[in-house]
C-alpha cells in the first residue's frame, strides 16, 4: 500500500526518525494507553511491541485508517476526532494514558480535555510545536508562561524532554518540536473553587501586561478593597500556581459575603 498523502487541513506532518518515535513510546508506562493521530504507525509500532500495553489508537483520517488497518492488523484503531471522544465510554475502568505525535493545530485543545480527565489519566506524553512545549514547562517569570502553564502545572509535573527538528518529518513544519511528559502530580484538590480558578488565570493572561487590579476587578467588582492586596499590585506572569490559588481564594471570599 503506498504512502498516506500529508494533508494540511489536519496539520499532519509525518515523524520519519525512528530514534525519535522510539524515544517517545519509552515514555508511556503499563497498561491502557490512547495514541492520538498514528497517522502512519511510526510511533504505534513501538508501542505495539511492548506486551505489556494495551493500545487503542485514535485517527480521523480516513487514509491513514485504511493504511493502518493494513499494516497493523493487531492494532485497535477508532477513526474519529479525539475531541469528540468521550474517554469514559471508551475507558469504563481504570487508569489510562495518552501520547502521540500531536497534530499541532489542536495541541492545545488536547491538552485542555486532558485536564478535563486528569484523575483518570496519570501520564500524557509526546511531541508538539516548540513554542508549545516551552508554554507547558515555563514557570513564573518567563515570557513563555501563561494559561496552559498554570492550569496544567497545577495538576501535572512537566517535563520538556527532547528538542526535535523540521527535517525529520515528511512533510517538514515550519516549526521547530519538541518532546514533552507530563506526570500526574499529588495535588487531590485546589482548595478553591475549581471553575472561578480557571476564569481568574484566563482572565488575567488576557490582559498580561496589566496589573491584576486592574485586569480582574471585573471578577472581583470595582473599588473592591481587596484590589489593595499587594498581589494584585502584580502581573500575571509573576504569580505561581500556589499564588493563583490564593488570589482565587481572595476572590471567592468576596463573591460568598
Amino acid at each position: 500500500m503506498q504512502q498516506v498523502r500529508a494533508k494540511k487541513s489536519l496539520g499532519q506532518h509525518f515523524l520519519k526518525d525512528l530514534g525519535v518515535a522510539r524515544r517517545i513510546a519509552d515514555t508511556a508506562p503499563v497498561g491502557q494507553v490512547l495514541e492520538i493521530g498514528p497517522g502512519m504507525g511510526v510511533l504505534t509500532q513501538f508501542l505495539l511491541q511492548n506486551p505489556q500495553i494495551q493500545l487503542t489508537a485514535i485517527e480521523l483520517d480516513n487514509e491513514s485508517v485504511r493504511y493502518l488497518h493494513e499494516w497493523y492488523p493487531e492494532l485497535n484503531v477508532i477513526e474519529g476526532d479525539f475531541l469528540k471522544l468521550d474517554l469514559n465510554k471508551l475507558y469504563p475502568t481504570g487508569d489510562f494514558c495518552v501520547i502521540g505525535n500531536y497534530p499541532y493545530n489542536i495541541s492545545s485543545q488536547i491538552f485542555f480535555k486532558v485536564l478535563d480527565y486528569k484523575d483518570r489519566i496519570p501520564v500524557c506524553s509526546g511531541m508538539i510545536q516548540k513554542e508549545v512545549a516551552e508554554r507547558l514547562a515555563s514557570g513564573p517569570g518567563k515570557k513563555a508562561y501563561g494559561i496552559l502553564s498554570v492550569l496544567l502545572q497545577a495538576w501535572y509535573d512537566i517535563e520538556y524532554l527532547e528538542t526535535v527538528p523540521e527535517h525529520v518529518f515528511a512533510p517538514p513544519p515550519k516549526v521547530k518540536s519538541a518532546v514533552i511528559r507530563m506526570k500526574r502530580n499529588s495535588r487531590t484538590t485546589l482548595g478553591c473553587d475549581e471553575q472561578l480558578f480557571k476564569t481568574v488565570v484566563k482572565t488575567a493572561f488576557n490582559q498580561r501586561r496589566k496589573q491584576m487590579r486592574n485586569s480582574l476587578q471585573q471578577l472581583a467588582g470595582k473599588g473592591n478593597p481587596i484590589l489593595e492586596e499587594n498581589i494584585f499590585t502584580r502581573r500575571p506572569e509573576q504569580l505561581s500556581v500556589e499564588e493563583f490559588i490564593e488570589l482565587t481564594l481572595l476572590i471567592q471570599k468576596t463573591l460568598n459575603s
